[in-house]
Protein backbone atom coordinates (compact mmCIF):
# COMPACT_ATOMS: atom_id res chain seq x y z
CA UNK A 1 0.00 0.00 0.00
CA UNK A 2 3.01 2.11 1.20
CA UNK A 3 4.27 1.51 -2.22
CA UNK A 4 1.00 2.74 -4.41
CA UNK A 5 0.48 5.74 -2.23
CA UNK A 6 4.15 7.13 -2.56
CA UNK A 7 3.43 6.17 -6.83
CA UNK A 8 -0.12 7.98 -6.09
CA UNK A 9 1.66 11.00 -5.04
CA UNK A 10 4.85 11.16 -7.08
CA UNK A 11 2.14 11.06 -9.92
CA UNK A 12 0.04 13.92 -8.50
CA UNK A 13 3.38 15.95 -8.08
CA UNK A 14 4.31 15.62 -11.74
CA UNK A 15 1.35 16.19 -12.53
CA UNK A 16 1.08 19.34 -10.53
CA UNK A 17 4.72 20.58 -11.82
CA UNK A 18 3.58 19.67 -15.48
CA UNK A 19 0.41 22.01 -14.95
CA UNK A 20 2.47 24.62 -13.49
CA UNK A 21 5.04 24.72 -16.41
CA UNK A 22 2.21 24.61 -19.18
CA UNK A 23 0.71 27.78 -16.99
CA UNK A 24 3.90 29.52 -17.20
CA UNK A 25 3.42 30.03 -21.27
CA UNK A 26 0.58 31.00 -23.60
CA UNK A 27 1.01 28.12 -26.41
CA UNK A 28 0.13 28.82 -30.15
CA UNK A 29 -0.31 25.83 -32.72
CA UNK A 30 1.61 26.00 -35.61
CA UNK A 31 0.41 23.74 -38.36
CA UNK A 32 2.79 23.63 -41.61
CA UNK A 33 4.23 21.18 -44.17
CA UNK A 34 7.69 20.65 -43.17
CA UNK A 35 8.04 17.62 -45.54
CA UNK A 36 6.56 16.49 -49.35
CA UNK A 37 6.19 19.24 -51.79
CA UNK A 38 5.35 22.42 -49.60
CA UNK A 39 8.05 21.22 -47.29
CA UNK A 40 10.40 24.50 -48.79
CA UNK A 41 7.23 27.21 -48.40
CA UNK A 42 6.09 25.31 -44.76
CA UNK A 43 9.81 26.02 -43.05
CA UNK A 44 9.90 29.40 -44.14
CA UNK A 45 6.32 30.15 -42.34
CA UNK A 46 7.69 28.65 -39.23
CA UNK A 47 11.20 30.29 -39.66
CA UNK A 48 9.34 33.64 -39.58
CA UNK A 49 6.67 32.30 -37.26
CA UNK A 50 9.61 32.03 -34.83
CA UNK A 51 11.45 35.70 -35.50
CA UNK A 52 7.79 37.05 -34.32
CA UNK A 53 7.60 34.57 -30.98
CA UNK A 54 11.04 35.88 -30.24
CA UNK A 55 10.68 39.54 -30.51
CA UNK A 56 7.10 39.31 -28.98
CA UNK A 57 8.50 37.10 -25.66
CA UNK A 58 11.39 39.95 -26.02
CA UNK A 59 9.32 42.50 -25.09
CA UNK A 60 7.84 40.59 -22.35
CA UNK A 61 5.46 38.22 -23.95
CA UNK A 62 1.51 38.17 -23.99
CA UNK A 63 -0.30 38.86 -21.09
CA UNK A 64 2.63 38.60 -18.85
CA UNK A 65 3.40 35.17 -20.06
CA UNK A 66 5.79 34.04 -22.74
CA UNK A 67 4.34 32.39 -25.85
CA UNK A 68 5.37 28.99 -27.14
CA UNK A 69 4.83 27.95 -30.53
CA UNK A 70 4.06 24.02 -30.53
CA UNK A 71 4.89 23.38 -34.04
CA UNK A 72 3.66 20.03 -35.88
CA UNK A 73 4.94 19.05 -39.40
CA UNK A 74 1.12 18.56 -41.48
CA UNK A 75 3.71 16.46 -44.32
CA UNK A 76 1.67 18.58 -47.39
CA UNK A 77 -1.07 16.03 -46.47
CA UNK A 78 -4.13 16.64 -46.20
CA UNK A 79 -5.28 13.83 -43.87
CA UNK A 80 -2.68 14.51 -41.83
CA UNK A 81 -3.06 18.06 -41.68
CA UNK A 82 -6.73 17.03 -39.93
CA UNK A 83 -4.35 14.82 -37.56
CA UNK A 84 -1.97 17.51 -36.64
CA UNK A 85 -4.82 20.24 -36.24
CA UNK A 86 -6.50 17.36 -33.41
CA UNK A 87 -3.20 17.24 -31.66
CA UNK A 88 -2.89 20.43 -31.03
CA UNK A 89 -6.30 21.12 -29.74
CA UNK A 90 -6.88 17.99 -27.57
CA UNK A 91 -3.49 17.16 -26.53
CA UNK A 92 -1.16 20.70 -26.43
CA UNK A 93 -4.58 22.51 -25.86
CA UNK A 94 -3.39 24.99 -27.93
CA UNK A 95 -6.34 27.79 -27.76
CA UNK A 96 -5.46 29.45 -31.21
CA UNK A 97 -3.41 28.13 -34.18
CA UNK A 98 -1.68 29.39 -37.07
CA UNK A 99 -2.09 27.06 -40.76
CA UNK A 100 -1.85 25.52 -43.02
CA UNK A 101 -0.04 26.58 -45.78
CA UNK A 102 -1.79 24.90 -48.51
CA UNK A 103 -5.21 25.19 -49.28
CA UNK A 104 -6.21 21.69 -49.38
CA UNK A 105 -4.56 21.54 -46.12
CA UNK A 106 -6.35 24.39 -44.65
CA UNK A 107 -9.80 22.94 -45.78
CA UNK A 108 -8.63 19.56 -44.41
CA UNK A 109 -8.07 21.25 -40.87
CA UNK A 110 -11.73 23.78 -40.99
CA UNK A 111 -13.75 20.77 -39.37
CA UNK A 112 -11.69 20.54 -36.52
CA UNK A 113 -11.99 23.86 -35.73
CA UNK A 114 -15.37 23.61 -35.79
CA UNK A 115 -15.76 20.23 -33.65
CA UNK A 116 -13.60 22.00 -31.13
CA UNK A 117 -14.44 25.51 -31.09
CA UNK A 118 -11.03 27.00 -31.78
CA UNK A 119 -10.01 29.66 -34.06
CA UNK A 120 -7.15 29.58 -36.24
CA UNK A 121 -5.20 32.65 -38.61
CA UNK A 122 -4.90 31.37 -42.10
CA UNK A 123 -1.70 32.82 -43.51
CA UNK A 124 -1.20 31.71 -46.68
CA UNK A 125 -4.06 29.48 -48.58
CA UNK A 126 -5.93 30.87 -51.09
CA UNK A 127 -9.05 29.41 -52.26
CA UNK A 128 -12.04 30.96 -52.17
CA UNK A 129 -14.15 28.69 -50.74
CA UNK A 130 -12.25 28.76 -47.44
CA UNK A 131 -13.69 31.68 -46.22
CA UNK A 132 -17.12 31.03 -47.84
CA UNK A 133 -18.34 27.82 -46.74
CA UNK A 134 -19.29 29.22 -43.54
CA UNK A 135 -16.51 28.61 -40.80
CA UNK A 136 -16.48 31.27 -38.14
CA UNK A 137 -13.07 29.72 -36.84
CA UNK A 138 -10.85 30.87 -39.55
CA UNK A 139 -9.18 34.53 -39.86
CA UNK A 140 -7.55 34.94 -43.05
CA UNK A 141 -4.40 37.44 -43.23
CA UNK A 142 -3.09 36.49 -46.87
CA UNK A 143 -5.38 37.12 -50.10
CA UNK A 144 -7.84 34.60 -51.82
CA UNK A 145 -7.64 33.99 -55.65
CA UNK A 146 -10.47 36.73 -55.82
CA UNK A 147 -8.65 39.78 -53.93
CA UNK A 148 -5.45 38.90 -56.18
CA UNK A 149 -8.11 38.52 -58.88
CA UNK A 150 -9.51 41.70 -58.36
CA UNK A 151 -6.36 43.65 -57.59
CA UNK A 152 -4.84 42.57 -60.94
CA UNK A 153 -7.93 43.52 -62.74
CA UNK A 154 -6.43 47.11 -62.12
CA UNK A 155 -3.58 46.65 -64.12
CA UNK A 156 -4.54 43.98 -66.78
CA UNK A 157 -5.29 46.21 -69.28
CA UNK A 158 -1.95 48.34 -69.18
CA UNK A 159 -0.60 45.06 -70.39
CA UNK A 160 -2.54 44.43 -73.18
CA UNK A 161 -3.58 40.93 -72.46
CA UNK A 162 -6.01 39.52 -75.22
CA UNK A 163 -5.59 36.16 -74.30
CA UNK A 164 -4.90 33.60 -71.76
CA UNK A 165 -4.64 30.54 -71.09
CA UNK A 166 -3.79 28.46 -67.23
CA UNK A 167 -1.53 25.92 -66.01
CA UNK A 168 -2.39 25.17 -62.23
CA UNK A 169 -1.61 22.70 -59.88
CA UNK A 170 -4.65 20.17 -59.44
CA UNK A 171 -5.76 21.06 -55.82
CA UNK A 172 -8.55 23.55 -54.25
CA UNK A 173 -5.59 26.20 -54.86
CA UNK A 174 -4.93 26.25 -58.13
CA UNK A 175 -8.38 25.04 -59.28
CA UNK A 176 -9.60 28.38 -57.33
CA UNK A 177 -7.33 30.47 -58.81
CA UNK A 178 -8.05 29.48 -62.65
CA UNK A 179 -11.39 29.77 -61.69
CA UNK A 180 -11.24 33.17 -60.13
CA UNK A 181 -8.55 34.69 -62.46
CA UNK A 182 -10.62 33.30 -65.95
CA UNK A 183 -14.01 35.16 -64.19
CA UNK A 184 -12.27 38.28 -64.09
CA UNK A 185 -10.88 37.96 -67.50
CA UNK A 186 -13.81 37.40 -69.13
CA UNK A 187 -15.09 40.30 -66.99
CA UNK A 188 -12.72 42.42 -68.18
CA UNK A 189 -13.36 41.14 -72.04
CA UNK A 190 -10.11 38.93 -72.08
CA UNK A 191 -10.32 35.24 -73.78
CA UNK A 192 -9.57 33.08 -71.70
CA UNK A 193 -8.39 29.51 -73.60
CA UNK A 194 -7.00 26.08 -72.48
CA UNK A 195 -6.72 25.38 -68.45
CA UNK A 196 -3.74 22.88 -67.86
CA UNK A 197 -3.26 21.02 -64.59
CA UNK A 198 0.05 19.25 -62.82
CA UNK A 199 0.21 17.41 -59.57
CA UNK A 200 1.70 18.97 -57.11
CA UNK A 201 4.64 16.10 -57.28
CA UNK A 202 4.96 16.49 -60.81
CA UNK A 203 8.46 16.67 -62.50
CA UNK A 204 7.58 16.65 -66.15
CA UNK A 205 5.19 19.70 -67.18
CA UNK A 206 6.36 19.37 -70.86
CA UNK A 207 2.86 17.78 -71.95
CA UNK A 208 0.83 20.48 -70.43
CA UNK A 209 3.62 23.10 -71.94
CA UNK A 210 3.57 21.70 -74.98
CA UNK A 211 0.09 22.09 -75.40
CA UNK A 212 -0.07 26.02 -73.99
CA UNK A 213 2.73 26.29 -76.74
CA UNK A 214 0.55 25.61 -79.58
CA UNK A 215 -1.99 27.45 -78.68
CA UNK A 216 -3.27 30.48 -79.98
CA UNK A 217 -2.60 32.68 -76.20
CA UNK A 218 0.11 35.17 -75.71
CA UNK A 219 -0.19 35.00 -71.61
CA UNK A 220 -0.32 31.33 -69.61
CA UNK A 221 -1.22 32.13 -66.06
CA UNK A 222 0.38 29.56 -63.35
CA UNK A 223 -0.46 28.95 -59.99
CA UNK A 224 2.03 26.38 -58.25
CA UNK A 225 4.95 26.33 -55.41
CA UNK A 226 8.39 27.59 -56.13
CA UNK A 227 10.33 24.33 -56.68
CA UNK A 228 7.57 23.31 -59.35
CA UNK A 229 8.09 27.24 -60.21
CA UNK A 230 11.35 26.34 -61.14
CA UNK A 231 11.35 22.97 -63.22
CA UNK A 232 8.39 24.56 -65.22
CA UNK A 233 10.07 27.49 -66.14
CA UNK A 234 13.35 25.83 -67.50
CA UNK A 235 10.99 23.34 -69.28
CA UNK A 236 9.55 26.20 -71.27
CA UNK A 237 12.54 27.73 -72.51
CA UNK A 238 13.84 24.03 -73.11
CA UNK A 239 10.52 23.97 -75.24
CA UNK A 240 10.69 27.45 -77.19
CA UNK A 241 8.11 28.90 -75.38
CA UNK A 242 8.11 32.84 -75.96
CA UNK A 243 4.77 33.29 -74.16
CA UNK A 244 4.51 35.85 -70.97
CA UNK A 245 4.26 34.02 -67.82
CA UNK A 246 2.54 35.38 -64.77
CA UNK A 247 2.24 33.53 -61.79
CA UNK A 248 0.14 34.31 -58.98
CA UNK A 249 -0.74 33.36 -55.33
CA UNK A 250 2.39 34.86 -53.67
CA UNK A 251 4.55 31.36 -53.44
CA UNK A 252 6.91 31.78 -55.66
CA UNK A 253 10.53 33.24 -54.09
CA UNK A 254 11.64 35.06 -57.20
CA UNK A 255 15.27 35.15 -55.49
CA UNK A 256 15.16 31.58 -55.39
CA UNK A 257 13.76 30.69 -59.09
CA UNK A 258 16.73 33.12 -60.41
CA UNK A 259 19.29 31.25 -58.77
CA UNK A 260 17.70 27.69 -59.09
CA UNK A 261 16.01 28.65 -62.77
CA UNK A 262 18.79 31.16 -63.83
CA UNK A 263 18.31 32.99 -67.40
CA UNK A 264 14.74 31.02 -68.05
CA UNK A 265 13.20 33.58 -65.09
CA UNK A 266 13.51 36.55 -67.02
CA UNK A 267 10.73 38.04 -68.28
CA UNK A 268 8.75 36.14 -65.87
CA UNK A 269 6.04 38.04 -63.62
CA UNK A 270 5.00 37.25 -60.04
CA UNK A 271 1.97 38.61 -58.42
CA UNK A 272 3.09 39.02 -54.56
CA UNK A 273 1.97 40.45 -51.51
CA UNK A 274 5.41 41.19 -49.72
CA UNK A 275 8.30 43.45 -51.24
CA UNK A 276 11.53 42.70 -49.20
CA UNK A 277 12.67 43.85 -51.87
CA UNK A 278 12.06 47.97 -52.18
CA UNK A 279 11.10 48.01 -47.89
CA UNK A 280 10.45 52.38 -48.75
CA UNK A 281 7.58 50.89 -50.90
CA UNK A 282 5.98 48.85 -48.14
CA UNK A 283 2.98 49.48 -45.73
CA UNK A 284 5.91 49.75 -43.11
CA UNK A 285 9.00 50.09 -44.14
CA UNK A 286 10.82 50.33 -40.49
CA UNK A 287 8.80 46.61 -39.75
CA UNK A 288 9.66 45.09 -42.65
CA UNK A 289 13.47 46.37 -42.40
CA UNK A 290 13.79 44.73 -39.15
CA UNK A 291 12.68 41.34 -40.11
CA UNK A 292 14.76 41.32 -43.24
CA UNK A 293 17.76 42.38 -41.27
CA UNK A 294 16.27 39.82 -38.47
CA UNK A 295 15.77 37.17 -41.12
CA UNK A 296 18.96 37.86 -42.61
CA UNK A 297 20.79 37.91 -39.36
CA UNK A 298 19.61 34.26 -38.48
CA UNK A 299 20.93 33.32 -41.41
CA UNK A 300 18.81 32.08 -43.91
CA UNK A 301 18.74 33.17 -47.32
CA UNK A 302 17.36 36.20 -48.57
CA UNK A 303 14.58 34.71 -50.77
CA UNK A 304 12.41 32.99 -48.16
CA UNK A 305 11.47 36.46 -46.91
CA UNK A 306 8.48 36.25 -49.47
CA UNK A 307 6.79 33.16 -47.47
CA UNK A 308 8.75 33.94 -44.12
CA UNK A 309 6.63 37.18 -43.55
CA UNK A 310 3.39 35.03 -43.74
CA UNK A 311 4.65 33.24 -40.41
CA UNK A 312 6.04 36.86 -38.97
CA UNK A 313 2.41 38.33 -39.37
CA UNK A 314 0.82 35.34 -38.31
CA UNK A 315 1.60 34.80 -35.18
CA UNK A 316 1.45 38.70 -34.45
CA UNK A 317 -2.22 38.95 -35.05
CA UNK A 318 -2.49 35.80 -32.99
CA UNK A 319 -0.85 37.44 -29.77
CA UNK A 320 -2.47 41.01 -30.50
CA UNK A 321 -6.03 39.14 -30.08
CA UNK A 322 -5.05 37.12 -27.05
CA UNK A 323 -3.50 40.20 -25.36
CA UNK A 324 -6.93 41.71 -26.50
CA UNK A 325 -9.39 39.01 -25.35
CA UNK A 326 -7.67 39.37 -22.04
CA UNK A 327 -7.14 35.15 -21.23
CA UNK A 328 -6.04 32.33 -23.71
CA UNK A 329 -9.04 30.80 -24.31
CA UNK A 330 -10.36 30.10 -27.79
CA UNK A 331 -13.60 31.95 -27.39
CA UNK A 332 -12.46 34.46 -26.25
CA UNK A 333 -9.29 34.89 -28.98
CA UNK A 334 -11.89 34.40 -31.49
CA UNK A 335 -14.35 37.18 -30.46
CA UNK A 336 -11.11 39.44 -30.19
CA UNK A 337 -9.87 38.63 -33.56
CA UNK A 338 -12.81 40.68 -34.99
CA UNK A 339 -11.52 43.76 -33.00
CA UNK A 340 -7.46 43.74 -33.68
CA UNK A 341 -6.11 46.39 -35.92
CA UNK A 342 -2.45 45.70 -36.33
CA UNK A 343 0.22 46.75 -39.33
CA UNK A 344 1.29 43.94 -40.98
CA UNK A 345 4.30 43.60 -43.35
CA UNK A 346 1.99 43.58 -46.63
CA UNK A 347 -0.67 46.21 -45.07
CA UNK A 348 -3.32 46.75 -42.21
CA UNK A 349 -4.58 43.35 -40.93
CA UNK A 350 -8.21 43.93 -39.72
CA UNK A 351 -10.68 41.37 -40.20
CA UNK A 352 -14.07 41.79 -42.43
CA UNK A 353 -16.92 39.71 -42.60
CA UNK A 354 -16.99 36.90 -45.48
CA UNK A 355 -19.27 33.77 -45.83
CA UNK A 356 -23.06 33.28 -44.82
CA UNK A 357 -24.74 35.05 -42.61
CA UNK A 358 -24.22 34.30 -38.95
CA UNK A 359 -21.48 32.06 -39.57
CA UNK A 360 -19.08 33.99 -41.02
CA UNK A 361 -15.07 33.74 -41.90
CA UNK A 362 -12.55 36.56 -40.99
CA UNK A 363 -10.84 37.92 -44.21
CA UNK A 364 -8.15 40.55 -44.37
CA UNK A 365 -7.34 42.90 -47.36
CA UNK A 366 -3.90 42.50 -47.94
CA UNK A 367 -2.29 44.61 -50.41
CA UNK A 368 -0.78 43.03 -54.16
CA UNK A 369 1.83 43.68 -56.45
CA UNK A 370 3.30 43.04 -59.81
CA UNK A 371 6.80 42.43 -59.85
CA UNK A 372 9.01 40.97 -62.91
CA UNK A 373 12.54 39.40 -63.24
CA UNK A 374 14.59 40.69 -65.78
CA UNK A 375 18.53 40.55 -65.90
CA UNK A 376 18.27 38.12 -62.97
CA UNK A 377 17.00 40.53 -60.74
CA UNK A 378 13.70 41.57 -58.97
CA UNK A 379 12.23 44.91 -59.99
CA UNK A 380 8.65 46.56 -59.98
CA UNK A 381 6.77 46.26 -63.11
CA UNK A 382 6.53 49.82 -64.64
CA UNK A 383 2.84 50.16 -65.45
Amino acid sequence: MRHLRTASLIAAATAFLMGSASAETIKIGVNEPLTGAFAASGTYVVNGAKIAADEINAKGGVLGKQIELVIEDNKSNPTEAAAVAEKLITRDKTPVMMGAWGSSLTLAVMPKLMEYEVPMVVETSSSGKITTTGNPYIFRISPPSAIEAAAFAKIVDKLSLKKVDFLVINNDWGRGAAEDFGKMMKEKGIGVGLVETMDQGAQDMSAQLSKLKGSDSETIIVTAAVDQLTLLFKQAAALGLKKRIITTGGSQNPDQIIAQAGAAANGTMHLTTFLPWFPDKTPNPEATTYFVSEWKKRGFDFAGCTESFRGYDGIRTAAAAIEKAGKAEPAAIKAALWDIKLKGLNGDIAFQKSGPAGKESGQSQPNVYLIEIADGKVGMKDL
